[in-house]
């Protein structure tokens, strides 16, 4: 199959199943897209046997997408700056010693917990696990995946505090958590760096991404505000997007994070200047849309997955432990924040419920699970990843709404202002 023949059956299915989750099911589209691609691939496994062909064709197309290629180089940047660019910006400044706890501190604590507890629960359902690898499994499920949450919030009423903590902690953690994947990953691969070695290395690539995002932002905005033509901005964007993050990559800076503060950076910059010298609506659309498409082929990508991962009862069974642990450890890991924000005496309106239940995983933990080696135990890690995903996406999304109403934590709608008569 060419590139242009998958590209259009790609486009083909999430459209269709689009369609369909709007029209009948009345799920929100990415959920929908996903729960019917996830459907439709296990029934071309189980009639397998009945049609002959079908089955091997929707394996091979399966297979033949580099899934951690497409998602950390190519749609990865795109998303992440669409996510962040779109983002009250004020809401998420007056959040952000919640967020940063979260992002941080939470995302390192919750590494070793969920190693921990799998290194532990593993050898009795038959998967016998080394720390290292429970540790990489660990780094991979711990971040939340912002482009699952930022579509969950846009479709569910939160209220802004909560809404800015969930969503920064999703936008940022993602780096965090790719800076220690790949720092375990190298130590798996017999590099013994010492502690010292491993700080300063996960410094210079956290605070290199930031630095690169904002000086790059810097620099498109003083570019866009020179020029009256909304077409330019849309290009200075996307080449800050794509860019910032090949540069920070090739400078083995961490590439999600120069995206999230470029985008953060350019926002901040752009708000000090009126409509008329900057496009902001037509930028704001035209990133809106960016976002809401790869949106529906990542999920149509995620559900096809299911063709190409080699299941069998043992590794069910790790994905059931896997999903309790990850929600335990979550919400563990939520209270010990927020607690210590209160002790700090910064407490604040928030949910651990909420936190917790609405931290979802999607297509970055997969993709870091793909780009594992075969001697890393990327057989079991890989589908264990991926039972907790289809989880997290289609049930807590999908309920997540149910949730809030449950807890009385809906916004309610504003009245629109009723003009008055002269």
């Amino acid at each position: 199959m060419t590139t242009l023949q998958l590209i259009s059956v790609l486009m083909a299915i999430a459209a269709l199943f689009g369609w369909i989750s709007a029209r009948w099911l009345k799920l929100p589209t990415t959920i929908g897209t996903m729960f019917l691609t996830v459907v439709c691939s296990l029934f071309l496994v189980s009639i397998g046997e009945y049609a002959h062909g079908l089955r091997p064709w929707a394996i091979g197309m399966a297979r033949q997408i580099d899934f951690e290629r497409l998602i950390l180089h190519g749609m990865l940047p795109l998303l992440l700056f669409a996510g962040a660019f779109l983002m009250d910006i004020e809401s998420l400044v007056r959040e952000r010693l919640t967020v940063a706890m979260l992002a941080v501190a939470g995302t390192v604590v919750s590494t070793f917990a969920i190693a921990a507890l799998m290194h532990w629960t593993l050898p009795p359902i038959g998967i016998h696990a080394s720390w290292i690898e429970c540790m990489l499994f660990g780094a991979l499920i711990s971040p939340t995946d912002p482009i699952a949450v930022l579509e969950m919030l846009r479709r569910v009423g939160v209220p802004h505090r909560i809404e800015a903590q969930l969503a920064g902690e999703s936008l940022f953690n993602d780096g965090v958590g790719v800076v220690i994947f790949v720092t375990l990953l190298d130590i798996s691969h017999g590099g013994t760096p010492s502690a010292q070695h491993i700080l300063i290395s996960l410094l210079f690539s956290v605070g290199g991404g930031f630095a690169l995002g904002i000086f790059l932002a810097w620099i498109a905005f003083n570019l866009m505000r020179q020029v009256d033509a909304f077409q330019v901005d849309v290009l200075l964007t996307l080449s800050l997007a794509l860019g910032g993050y090949a540069l920070a990559e090739t400078w083995h800076l961490s590439g999600p994070l120069e995206a999230v503060a470029a985008a953060i950076a350019l926002r901040r910059f752009n708000m000090s200047y009126p409509a008329k010298l900057i496009a902001h609506e037509r930028v704001d659309d035209f990133w809106t849309m960016v976002d809401e498409v790869q949106n529906g082929v990542l999920f149509v990508l995620l559900g096809l997955e299911v063709l190409a991962i080699p299941f069998h009862w043992s590794l069910l069974r790790s994905g059931g432990t896997a999903i309790v642990a990850v929600l335990a450890i979550r919400l563990a890991v939520v209270a010990l924040v927020l607690k210590s924000i209160r002790w700090m005496g910064r407490g604040q309106e928030s949910s651990v419920l909420v936190l917790t239940w609405g931290g979802l995983h999607g297509g970055l933990s997969l993709a870091l699970a793909l780009a594992l080696p075969l001697a890393d135990g990327r057989t079991w890690i890989l589908a264990t990843t991926y039972i907790v995903v289809v989880f997290s996406i289609v049930l807590q999304g999908g309920s997540l709404g149910i949730f809030l109403r449950r807890f009385n934590l809906v916004k309610k709608p504003q009245r629109a202002a009723v003009p008055q008569e002269l």
